[in-house]
């Protein structure tokens, strides 16, 4: 009797890049020497090193998308979220740019997505660059070192795991879409994740597999520091599960400090001019016609849809 071959689950991992030279080596080496074979997409953000003639010259077998203007590294994602969608494929993998994987990586999360199909997001173990020490934001998200390594199961559910390695379900982009256009660069993460919590998705990471990402020595500025209050606080009112009435009364009203009320007004400014973008103010979520992408007001977040209001 003849079997018939099942094929295998199709992968595309999608890298945003901006000034992506010191860590392209080690970056793109860990995806092509994966046990598990993946289609890459690099979308390029306007860098101004030599990232685009490194890949044209010296990695031709990547897909290389060259913006020409930073769209950020949401709306740089989304575009190939888009050719996951539009192409068939079964899985889209997010790796940013410091990062790189192990070799079993791509292989166990496309296991465990097959075995726990309801998981929206999944992710290895986070390690820092030197591949010695949890990630420091990874470790306070999951409970610290003693909770990862005292796990048994091959899955473990948290409540956000930041979007340096996320392995997402083309079937749950279908329902949740892209990232948000509210969010430039930071709190895109956070929102997506509210997002995939109101379509009922769980988000997790497994203790099989781990990968590097190459942060822990970089400073952050006030100016920075400013910025990431900035986008939390807009993470916060943005989300669906609240509601727009919840987290403008009882979130903001309730915020101490007179910056913190200088941000929030700022946001509920913003939100206000950006009501037809913000997830916050859909009541009921609208869906393009053609392969049912939410939308986020008027405006599809991959840029092309077919909806009419």
């Amino acid at each position: 009797m003849n079997e018939v071959a099942v094929a295998r689950p199709r992968v595309l991992t999608v890298i945003v890049s901006y000034n992506f030279e010191p860590w392209i080596e080690r970056c793109l080496s860990s995806i092509w020497d994966s046990d598990y074979p993946s289609d890459l997409v690099v979308i390029d953000n306007a860098s101004t090193d030599r990232t685009v003639s490194i890949i044209a010259e010296r990695y031709r077998w990547i897909r290389l998308v060259r913006s020409r203007k930073n769209l950020g590294f949401g709306q740089a994602n989304n575009i190939g979220m888009r050719m996951a969608l539009e192409e068939d494929y079964d899985y889209v993998f997010l790796v940013n740019q410091d990062a790189w994987i192990e070799a079993n990586t791509v292989g166990t999360l496309v296991g465990l997505a097959e075995k726990y199909p309801d998981y929206g997001v999944l992710s290895p173990v986070h390690l820092d660059g030197k591949g010695e020490h949890l990630d420091g934001s990874f470790a306070k998200y999951v409970g610290g070192a003693s909770a990862v390594s005292s796990k048994k199961s091959d899955i473990v559910e948290a409540a956000f795991v930041n979007a340096a390695f996320w392995f997402i379900p083309v079937s749950a982009l279908k329902k949740v879409g892209g990232f948000s256009p509210l969010f430039f660069h930071y709190g895109e993460d956070v929102d997506y994740i509210h997002r995939m919590r109101f379509y009922g998705y769980r988000v997790g990471y497994t203790p099989l597999t781990s990968g590097c990402h190459d942060r822990q020595n970089r400073p952050i500025t006030r100016q920075t520091q400013m910025k990431l209050d900035r986008v939390y606080y807009l993470s916060v009112v943005s989300d669906l599960n609240s509601g727009m009435a919840k987290c403008l009364g009882g979130g903001i009203s309730s915020f101490e400090t007179g910056r913190a009320r200088f941000i929030a007004g700022k946001i509920q400014r913003i939100l206000f001019l950006y009501r037809h973008k913000c997830p916050a103010f859909v009541s009921i979520p609208f869906y393009c016609r053609n392969q049912a992408i939410l939308q986020t007001g008027k405006t599809c977040v991959f840029g092309k849809c077919s909806f009419k209001n």
